[in-house]
């Protein structure tokens, strides 16, 4: 397949692709944590704010939470900015709004995801930390998140599958990403079923090599499931 050349941009749109992917499962991760925690706390407040983010977020396209970052999170900095005297235009790069939009998106999935997990868990488990000594923090640390991860992975798989390919619609802003590249390329060549259906194949390969890498991680997480395929 002749790539006449833009064979290098498609290898660096995956590296951003990839960058971009990864960046927004670390923030998301945290926000599902912090959002399965609200949901199952004894605080009315903290269950209220964490029904609201995860039915807000779960009922808005993630086109749109890219665009309204971008365009609106300038606006709402230099408002913020401007109650200490700071007048100067503050812009938010392509790649900040697409990690900041993708990741509240993958955070009010996973934070079902986590809250389920967190569910399975028996009570004993807390019981068992504390009676040691263990502060709340440290037992959930220590003894509840491995487990917690444990059942987790399969969902926060596929989670992050969907999350690689919403990274696609980061390109509507100017994200050198694979499908901007693409559209460069298509642009110079006119020949958009090539560049397209190298695309497409990249994030096959991409989404592929996540399955895999579940894969590994449950069984790495699973010993006596391991155990018994061996």
């Amino acid at each position: 397949m002749d790539l006449q050349g833009f064979g290098h941009l498609l290898i660096s749109g995956t590296w951003m692709t990839i960058q971009l992917a990864l960046s927004s499962l670390l923030v998301g991760l945290v926000f599902g944590l912090i959002g399965a925690a609200a949901k199952l706390s004894k605080n009315p407040l903290a269950r209220w704010l964490a029904t609201g983010y995860t039915t807000l977020v779960r009922g808005l396209p993630e086109l749109l939470l890219v665009l309204t970052i971008y365009f609106g999170g300038s606006q709402l900095l230099m408002w913020i900015a401007g109650w200490f005297g700071y007048t100067e235009y503050i812009e938010i790069g392509p790649f900040v709004a697409g990690v900041a939009a993708l990741s509240i998106a993958f955070g009010a999935y996973a934070t079902e995801v986590f809250r389920m997990a967190l569910l399975e868990i028996p009570k004993g488990q807390w019981e068992s930390g504390l009676a040691c000594g263990m502060s709340t923090l440290r037992t959930f640390f220590r003894i509840i998140l491995p487990q917690v991860w444990r059942l987790a992975i399969p969902g926060l798989g596929n989670l992050f599958q969907v999350l690689l390919k919403d990274t696609a619609l980061v390109s509507v802003v100017g994200l050198n990403d694979i499908m901007r590249q693409s559209q460069v390329a298509i642009s110079a060549t006119k020949e958009p079923f090539t560049f397209f259906m190298v695309a497409a194949c990249i994030y096959l390969l991409l989404t592929a090599a996540t399955t895999a890498f579940t894969m590994f991680m449950e069984r790495v997480a699973n010993p006596a499931a391991r155990g018994n395929r061996a």
